[in-house]
């Protein structure tokens, strides 16, 4: 007789935002993005908000994105809120020491660091996911997994 297995508990991972704008427009590596993440606890800063707007709504000025598709990205990402724990930019976060020993991140990237580290130390990442080579660098350096 077999006893019934435990349910797998559910994969953390962190998207920066160019991982979540890399699945929203559908670009390279979008398909595996989205299998790695289904039924994943998902964390971000509420940065990727911020930027993920910005980035749509200058892809629309700039001819990238059509106006219908403009609006189902917005659309989406606000639907896709529900699906994140997201963490706010404290001043606690901003006053943090934490600066990877050789690279130099941009700000928008070291805030999205120490809130990955954040979780990280609530309760240990499987994956930080970013679509950019110096952010997962940053964070191979200060100990999150890529």
């Amino acid at each position: 007789m077999s006893r019934p297995s435990a349910p797998r508990p559910l994969r953390r991972l962190y998207l920066d935002t160019s991982a979540y704008l890399c699945i929203l427009l559908g670009e390279d590596g979008a398909d595996d993005l989205t299998s790695e993440t289904a039924d994943a606890e998902l964390m971000s800063s509420v940065l990727l908000v911020l930027e993920s707007r910005r980035n749509l709504i200058r892809l629309a000025r700039d001819g990238a994105l059509s106006r219908e598709r403009y609006a189902r990205c917005m659309a989406q990402l606000e639907s896709d809120m529900d699906l994140f724990a997201f963490r706010e930019l404290t001043l606690d976060l901003c006053m943090s020491n934490l600066l990877p020993p050789v690279s130099t991140p941009r700000s928008l990237d070291l805030a999205h660091l120490g809130t990955a580290l954040w979780f990280h130390n609530l309760e240990p990442l499987d994956r930080f996911i970013t679509m950019d080579s110096s952010q997962s660098a940053a964070a191979k350096e200060l100990g999150l997994p890529v």
